[in-house]
């Protein structure tokens, strides 16, 4: 079973720009290119949000207004990593980052990881 795995998480000052990074264990890991690859966020005492979705072929979908124009999703099959650049970061942005993976970005998540803290101060 996969398992996909956050990193690059941490306390910044708001307008700061922070890189996050998703990559998959487990015993199929070079299956990577085969996911789409989404970032999700949750605050405390919030629901879980769609942020960005990035397909197999590359294709970008973007669930959220709020963070159009800020962040930005992008997929290194070579690394088997997806990394979520945000950037302008606001204090509303604090939460736990979660990558996740599916069959398509239509689709529900199928596995997902334990998430990196955000936390961004005003």
């Amino acid at each position: 079973q996969l398992q996909p795995v956050e990193s690059g998480g941490g306390l910044v000052q708001a307008g700061e720009s922070l890189r996050l990074s998703c990559v998959l264990s487990g015993p199929s890991s070079n299956a990577f290119k085969w996911y789409s690859i989404s970032w999700f966020r949750q605050a405390p005492g919030k629901q879980r949000e769609s942020l960005l979705c990035v397909g197999t072929n590359g294709e970008i979908t973007t669930y959220v207004d709020s963070v159009k124009a800020r962040f930005t999703i992008v997929r290194d099959n070579a690394k088997e990593t997806v990394y979520l650049q945000m950037n302008s970061l606001k204090p509303e942005d604090t939460a736990v980052y979660h990558c996740a993976t599916q069959a398509t970005c239509s689709s529900g998540w199928d596995h997902w990881g334990k998430g990196t803290l955000v936390t961004v101060s005003s």
